[in-house]
């Protein structure tokens, strides 16, 4: 399985991106797919994952900005971030995980894609 995500960029506070990840190689009929982020210097962080029953789990620093969606006909999941803050800025990464994974997330070990930055000035 192959994630490829797209949509980083440079962003003012209080700004908007979206975030696409499209996953190829594979089918899986019970998957979570969702988004962590890794600023310099820290690791990497849960931001928000969707099952493909529909179910979504949040960080609470983002839980009221950002929206998880997905297009499972099509393996593909967004982030919609609005309200960008300067600590948003991070490459952010697309993973994929068989079953569910709804309260735990993925895991090192699962499918990643290769990160896309978000830099938001100040």
């Amino acid at each position: 399985v192959q994630l490829q995500a797209s949509g980083g960029g440079l962003v003012q506070t209080g700004g908007s991106l979206r975030l696409s990840c499209a996953a190829s190689g594979g089918t899986f009929s019970v998957n979570t797919m969702g988004w962590y982020r890794q600023a310099p210097g820290d690791q990497r962080d849960l931001v928000a994952v969707a099952t493909s029953g529909g179910a979504t789990n949040y960080a609470g620093s983002v839980k009221v900005r950002f929206t998880i969606s997905r297009d499972n006909a099509k393996n593909v999941v967004f982030l919609q971030m609005n309200s960008l803050k300067p600590e948003d800025t991070a490459v952010y990464y697309c993973c994929l995980r068989v079953g569910n994974g709804l309260f735990t997330g993925c895991r090192p070990n699962d499918f990643w894609g290769q990160g896309t930055l978000v830099t938001v000035s100040s």
